[in-house]
């Protein structure tokens, strides 16, 4: 029996650079920067001043009521505004309800802007009845499927991920794995983020994890450059339509590529720190390319998951160049432009990958000016016209979750 097809048809994105996909397409083909000073908070006694902000968003523009934008935390706001720019762009024409039509769309961490600030309300208050009604469903991390479910009257199935920097894949690939059960015809799926709070850059900079390159934001985010020296914290959203090859056929819809393989496993090695060896990265490059039938060979192009820390960037390179040897395959990291969106990272640079199949281009990767003889790739840092058939997309999270997802050029 044939296996199911799966595929793309609809894309939104809420970045840093630009929101909607023609506004983030063009500015990463412009090398723009989302990465300036913080403007959220007072940074004066923070190690780290900088990330990658989303500015003059208005979740009006998106359908979102001013009521129900009150009771959204802001990574909701972005995950429905994606959500509504995803359904969209892929022409779907929904009714009264939708029974097989689900949302996965996941979270790294949730509403830590809004337990920040009712936290603060009980505390400077010392008074519990300040505290808003609304705290836990505006924090919980299955807000965004809630909201968008009952925005757009979807009634399949809609768990959550939570898989820290690798959720947004996972999210795709729970997608993939309902339609191939024959449990859905379509998913909205992906993932949102909006920690550019105080406790979380604390907390990664008391880490050690972020860069302190204040004097320079632009250029703070270097994936795989010698001179890295840790991420930026980023904020947005990506949401796919994923369906069933056969489902989107009959209803005529435009597919940007195919999602030929996939692998997920975990590291089983450390609660933050990737294993140095990238054993288990490897095995889910070579699972996804078996699940393909596919050779290493035959991948065009890597949107890395590059986060520019010396551990990441190193394992994930090795990874990379004991599987593909001798095959010098582009290697970009688009984190370098829009930063680390931690949830929404995967399923982002999933959009990254299908639009730059669409356009037959390379997106490049910016700051990468010494190269690191520890990290031997092959990376990209101007927009490169490519024959793009076969897209390879990494992610991986804290816990040592790692995801791999291959996309295709579909031919027919």
């Amino acid at each position: 029996m044939e296996r199911t097809r799966v595929v793309i048809t609809g894309v939104g994105a809420i970045t840093p650079i630009g929101c909607g996909k023609d506004a983030f397409w063009n500015a990463l083909m412009e090398g723009k920067s989302g990465v300036d000073l913080v403007s959220r908070f007072d940074t004066s006694d923070f190690k780290t001043k900088i990330g990658a902000e989303i500015r003059d968003f208005d979740p009006q523009e998106y359908g979102i009521k001013p009521k129900d934008a009150k009771r959204m935390d802001l990574f909701t706001q972005y995950g429905v505004a994606a959500a509504t720019l995803a359904i969209e762009d892929a022409g779907l024409e929904l009714g009264e309800y939708n029974d097989r039509v689900g949302t996965i769309i996941g979270t790294g961490i949730g509403g830590l802007m809004t337990l920040e600030e009712e936290k603060r309300k009980l505390v400077e208050n010392k008074n519990p009845s300040r505290v808003s009604p609304f705290l836990i469903p505006m924090m919980m991390p299955n807000a965004i499927n809630a909201n968008v479910s009952i925005m757009h009257k979807l009634t399949g199935t809609s768990p959550c991920p939570a898989n820290a920097c690798a959720t947004g894949s996972y999210a795709l690939i729970y997608a993939c794995k309902d339609i191939l059960l024959g449990d859905a015809d379509v998913i909205i799926s992906g993932g949102s983020e909006a920690i550019l709070t105080e406790m979380a850059a604390s907390s990664f900079a008391n880490m050690k994890a972020l860069s302190r390159n204040n004097e320079n934001p632009k250029g703070a985010c270097r994936p795989f450059d010698k001179e890295r020296n840790g991420f930026v914290i980023g904020e947005g959203a990506g949401v796919l339509v994923i369906e069933s090859l056969e489902h989107a056929l009959n209803r005529n819809a435009k597919i940007y590529a195919e999602i030929a393989g996939y692998a997920t496993n975990t590291d089983a090695y450390h609660i933050t720190a990737p294993d140095p060896g990238g054993r288990l990265v490897k095995k889910a490059i070579r699972d996804s390319l078996n699940m393909a039938g596919l050779d290493h060979r035959d991948v065009d192009y890597i949107n890395a998951h590059g986060t520019s820390t010396k551990l990441n960037d190193k394992s994930e390179a090795m990874a990379i160049c004991d599987v593909f040897g001798d095959y010098k395959v582009p290697v970009s990291s688009t984190k370098s432009m829009i930063g680390h969106l931690i949830g929404a990272a995967g399923s982002i640079e999933a959009i990254v990958c299908a639009l730059a199949i669409e356009k037959q281009c390379i997106p490049p990767s910016k700051n990468y000016e010494t190269p690191d003889p520890e990290v031997d790739l092959n990376v990209i840092t101007e927009p490169t016209p490519a024959n793009l058939n076969v897209v390879m997309n990494n992610s991986f999270g804290f816990g040592g979750h790692n995801a791999v997802m291959i996309l295709q050029k579909y031919t027919g």
